[in-house]
């Protein structure tokens, strides 16, 4: 069976610098930050007390989601269901109306977290049970603290029969999810997968990273200049939160529909480095990313040299130099000819299980509107990354793209990689 083509129809995102993708782009052009000072994480105690949460949900919710719906959900759950429900009306689809009993069999989702619910287990489940009020809990808590809540509440409100799943992945979660969707409509299993990537706010989440002191702790009081991927003074990489979510579907269905096409996905590989050769549970063997880069270009059937720009993983550790290196080796490229570099994360945080959709997101965005966002806060650029300084934008650039790939790095020495095109 010949592999079948597979397109991005519909876009979904809630980052904490925008709602929406027409909002997103803006704030992405615009190199608008979404990282606040947060006195709820001072009170706490925490090093860091700065990071990316969107902004007016408990509103904006009111529009998505029921009464009876939302006593059942936790943020990370209405983070998913926000973005999913968008990238299925931006690609075109109609909602089904409150008592429609028919499942779309052909339809599917596959959106991840990295910790899911446990702010409900922090908040509602341990003090309950640890007060011996078990009883209290209500029938709705599994729902809320399975890290499946996030997509089996969007499989309900769809109605999808496909595949509906929560993977998960650490960092590189959402990018996985969108290329496990990818691979499972070019196989013929699936006519349309919503596929990205969800994370809650809650203190309870982030609370481990800044005891592992990864977080940057220098610019409490500067909340616009804490997040400084590439940066020589990047001191650990700053919280965030939220979802992006992409409708992939074939290009039969979405040309049978007269759907938009925003962008192709014309590749994209998925692996682990298995803690060897410098990998370990923190940090990322080379020889792994450069395996997962290359076999994603070459699944992509095109040169180093066709890719315009590159939306890195890019978290403003120790991580940063040895990322941009493993690109260019596993590019075969020379400083001066590789594609422009950019990280969301100056913009928006980290957003752990929900980075990968969130900037896969922007990444179809930059193809299709053409343009790079640029990176902030990295003037003071890492000596190490001297040579690429030509490469790294500090403001937007308007550019056509006809190729941007997509890596996410995460936890567990694990790697993601896509690459997206511009469907002709």
């Amino acid at each position: 069976m010949t592999p079948r083509r597979v397109v991005v129809t519909g876009l979904g995102v809630l980052a904490p610098n925008a709602h929406g993708a027409a909002a997103f782009a803006g704030a992405l052009r615009e190199g608008k930050s979404g990282i606040a000072f947060h006195p709820h994480l001072a009170d706490a105690k925490f090093g860091c007390q700065v990071g990316g949460i969107p902004q007016d949900v408990e509103a904006l919710q009111q529009r998505y989601l029921s009464g009876e719906e939302l006593l059942a959900m936790n943020t990370n759950m209405v983070y998913a269901a926000i973005a999913a429900l968008d990238a299925w009306s931006d690609a075109g689809l109609p909602r089904p109306a409150p008592g429609d009993d028919r499942v779309d069999w052909d339809t599917g989702a596959i959106i991840g977290t990295g910790i899911g619910g446990i702010d409900t287990v922090a908040e509602k489940l341990v003090p309950k049970v640890d007060a011996g009020k078990v009883s209290r809990l209500g029938s709705t808590m599994p729902e809320q603290i399975m890290s499946s809540g996030n997509t089996a509440r969007v499989a309900g409100l769809l109605g999808l029969g496909n595949q509906v799943s929560t993977n998960s992945a650490a960092c590189s979660t959402g990018t996985e999810a969108v290329v496990d969707a990818f691979l499972r409509i070019r196989e013929g299993r699936a006519e349309r997968m919503l596929a990205g990537g969800s994370e809650g706010s809650s203190k309870y989440i982030w609370a481990g990273f800044d005891a592992m002191k990864v977080l940057n702790r220098t610019r409490n009081q500067a909340p616009a200049e804490a997040s400084r991927p590439m940066s020589a003074s990047a001191a650990g990489f700053v919280p965030g939160s939220g979802a992006g979510v992409v409708m992939l579907e074939s290009l039969d269905s979405a040309r049978a529909r007269g759907a938009r096409i925003y962008a192709e996905v014309l590749g994209g590989l998925v692996n682990c480095g298995g803690h060897r050769m410098g990998g370990s549970m923190t940090a990322p063997n080379p020889r792994a990313v450069q395996r997962c880069i290359r076999g994603a270009v070459e699944m992509a059937r095109v040169q180093p040299v066709d890719i315009g720009a590159i939306n890195g993983h890019l978290t403003a550790t120790f991580a940063d130099p040895h990322e941009v290196r493993s690109w260019a080796s596993a590019l075969g490229l020379s400083p001066d000819a590789m594609p422009l570099l950019h990280s969301t994360k100056s913009l928006i945080g980290h957003c752990l299980g929900a980075a990968g959709g969130v900037e896969c997101v922007a990444a179809v965005l930059e193809l299709h509107h053409g343009f790079v966002h640029g990176s902030l806060n990295c003037d003071d650029l890492h000596p190490e990354l001297q040579a690429f300084a030509s490469r790294i934008p500090h403001r937007t650039v308007e550019v056509p793209l006809n190729v941007i790939a997509k890596a996410s790095f995460g936890f567990g020495d694990v790697n993601a990689c896509v690459v997206f095109g511009r469907h002709e």
